[in-house]
């Protein structure tokens, strides 16, 4: 016969239950105990280290606890990641993850951590265009006339980049690629140096980051034939997309996001989650990182690593096209 529950009983039950909820709860309330490090394995004054010091500033507010922007800048973002994968994962330690992660993989033969395994991602923060452009005094006045000169004389279409293995450098090997063209591609050391090449005519195209070209496209110096992603930039609302001036199926994208050392807890990753979400959100952030040409776009956590996963693949396969040997 069933026992009715006594007073005492009940009493008893919930006490269990309080205790056992006490005991959980200090760890993720107390989360963060202290300042929290974001490490950005670019130079201080890039696209990157500006976006992270923006969203590190908003996300501070939510979390109460000061967010520091730690820069270590190095070749595949390598000695950065491997910071954050060997770190506590306490949530304590975050990395600006970005599509040189992705990279990476098909750059060298071996990293000394899993790009997928050995992080728990947090959140994408946006995407950020890759311009093609030409001098202003150019004798191309669109994408079309460079494709048209391209396709009548192989070989002889000059297309500028930053450092061998960069986005810039593979999207703009992509870009041959879908084209259907033949053209040299001329990694310069930085971005100075590919501006400096780009207004004597050396190159006849550059591909760039959209954000740091801006004030060059404002001055009159240089001029944007077309934008990588599939859609307009609302920054140069008036320059066609690759697709819509005649690459069909060409839709290129920089991103940034955040990520933890893999083992963070789930409650963690979600409160950090969060606090990113209200950040990207923020009109201080759209303000500041906007007119640099930043698509600010947050979401969730299983997202970030299917896009992860999927960037691998694509530019894995873009490295082995180009021919470029793993390091």
């Amino acid at each position: 016969m069933r026992r009715m529950s006594t007073p005492e009983a009940c009493r008893r039950h919930w006490l269990l239950a309080a205790a056992a909820a006490a005991l959980t709860l200090p760890a993720q309330a107390a989360f963060p105990e202290r300042a929290i490090t974001l490490i950005v394995p670019f130079a201080p004054g890039g696209i990157a280290d500006l976006t992270a010091r923006a969203v590190a500033e908003q996300m501070a507010r939510t979390l109460g606890q000061p967010m520091v922007v730690d820069n270590r800048p190095s070749a595949g973002s390598i000695v950065a990641s491997q910071a954050v994968a060997t770190a506590r994962p306490d949530g304590h330690t975050l990395l600006l993850m970005t599509n040189a992660n992705a990279v990476s993989v098909g750059l060298f033969r071996k990293l000394p951590y899993d790009p997928v395994k050995d992080f728990a991602p947090v959140g994408l923060i946006g995407s950020f265009d890759i311009g093609l452009f030409t001098a202003a005094g150019s004798r191309f006045a669109t994408l079309g006339d460079a494709l048209a000169f391209a396709r009548a004389q192989p070989g002889k279409l000059n297309i500028g980049t930053i450092t061998p293995g960069s986005t810039q450098h593979l999207s703009a090997k992509l870009f041959e690629t879908v084209a259907g063209i033949e053209a040299l591609v001329v990694p310069y050391k930085g971005s100075p140096a590919l501006l400096t090449a780009l207004r004597s005519g050396e190159v006849d195209l550059a591909f760039e980051v959209l954000g740091p070209m801006l004030p060059q496209v404002q001055a009159g110096v240089v001029r944007a034939l077309a934008v990588s992603s599939g859609r307009r930039s609302p920054a140069l609302p008036q320059v066609p997309t690759v697709q819509q001036a005649g690459v069909p199926g060409y839709d290129v994208a920089s991103w940034n996001a955040i990520a933890a050392p893999a083992a963070t807890p789930a409650a963690v990753v979600e409160r950090l989650n969060r606090a990113l979400r209200e950040a990207v959100a923020s009109g201080a952030a759209q303000e500041r990182l906007q007119p640099l040409g930043v698509r600010l776009q947050a979401g969730a956590p299983a997202e970030l690593q299917a896009l992860l996963a999927s960037e691998i693949k694509r530019w894995g396969a873009v490295i082995r096209a180009a021919k470029i040997e793993p390091e």
